[in-house]
């Protein structure tokens, strides 16, 4: 690691940090404000624990990596989940505030609590909302014209499954379903398209037991993200080593007339051209319809560049908890969710079907996707 690498990473830490704890003074104030919390020693419970939430999760995730047992999973998920719970009290406050000062305008004696109380219920019932939705994600069709696509593969269906996260939260039973949902839908393949693992230790091999009752006859191929190296890539390819499902490492795969090419996530550290990969490519044929497998909606430029017709991604989670979804879009510009053509090139990047962190979604719905060629 360079001398800048080791500046950025505390620079990083201490920004997160910053953001933290100055969003859960903001929860802090507003609770003691319209509850009219004015005792020292209640302010000061209340200060506690919310200087603890926050690091708990640093903390119980250092952990997690450690050690897997029922009361650390209670607690990480715990934990994780009071993070979108926070961030959702710090939305719907700053809304509170805006409504209080507007009320105050048309009449001097508003009843705090009452705000505070409205605040609080429409909050936790919107966090509830998104637990639920979390664990249900919805099949998301989608229709893509490939130029030149060859005639077996037209009106097929291709299934994406992006951002899964399995781990100490979303195990084997998540899996499981998602699989029976795929199996409904008669796909011929299966891609997948990063961060299948949480980028937590446990027993990997038991996760994806389910997948090879994936029903695919033109196979299942899979490419990593950056949650596979936060984990260690061969720790990901040795228990996928133990299923059906094929590792497309910097390399390409002819099926039935269609190139299917799939990149590495870079590794920690490493940058990727993925338009320099392509070209070491042996058999890579730029007149050949392709279609390219790469966890992250970017370098669209170097995918055009290459020749590539289609490229599948996901990371973003649209999101996942509101509204994060500005942040995302700032980062990711319009590639941050959903389909979009640019002459002969489409990119589609999945909301993704699992969570990582709070085990919440809202503002979006997490996602089994159904491509339609044609």
């Amino acid at each position: 690691m360079s001398r800048s690498n080791y500046l950025l990473v505390p620079l990083i830490i201490l920004i997160v940090l910053s953001v933290l704890y100055i969003s859960h003074y903001f929860i802090y104030y507003s609770l003691a404000y319209f509850f009219s919390i004015t005792s020292k020693g209640s302010k000061a419970i209340l200060a506690l624990v919310l200087f603890l939430l926050p690091i708990s999760f640093i903390a119980l995730m250092i952990l997690a990596r450690w050690s897997d047992n029922y009361f650390l999973r209670a607690l990480y998920f715990s934990s994780g989940l009071w993070l979108g719970v926070g961030l959702t009290l710090v939305t719907f406050f700053a809304v509170a505030w805006a409504a209080w000062g507007a009320t105050r305008l048309v009449t001097h004696s508003p009843r705090p609590a009452l705000f505070g109380l409205v605040t609080v219920v429409l909050a936790g019932l919107y966090c509830g909302y998104g637990v639920w939705n979390a664990y249900h994600p919805r099949i998301e069709h989608v229709r893509i014209r490939m130029q030149n696509l060859p005639s077996d593969w037209r009106g097929k269906k291709v299934v994406q499954l992006s951002d899964v996260h399995l781990g100490h939260i979303l195990g084997t039973a998540f899996l499981r379903d998602i699989v029976q949902k795929v199996n409904t839908l008669d796909p011929v393949m299966v891609l997948i398209t990063g961060d299948l693992f949480d980028g937590m230790d446990g027993r990997l091999d038991e996760l994806v037991v389910p997948l090879n009752d994936l029903r695919a006859p033109w196979g299942i191929y899979f490419v990593t993200g950056n949650h596979e190296t936060y984990l260690g890539t061969d720790r990901a390819f040795a228990a996928l080593s133990k299923t059906k499902v094929r590792i497309l490492h910097d390399e390409m795969v002819v099926v039935n007339g269609l190139q299917i090419i799939g990149i590495d996530f870079p590794e920690r550290e490493f940058s990727k051209d993925i338009a320099a990969v392509i070209q070491t490519l042996p058999e890579y044929n730029r007149q050949m319809p392709s279609l390219l497998l790469y966890h992250s909606p970017t370098q669209v430029e170097q995918a055009k560049a290459a020749g590539i017709r289609l490229q599948l991604s996901g990371h973003t989670h649209h999101g996942q908890i509101f509204p994060i979804q500005i942040i995302s879009r700032l980062i990711y510009q319009k590639y941050y969710t959903g389909l979009h053509v640019e002459g002969d090139y489409t990119i589609y990047t999945s909301s993704g079907a699992g969570t990582w962190g709070p085990t919440m979604r809202t503002g979006n719905h997490p996602e089994v996707t159904v491509i339609h060629l044609e």
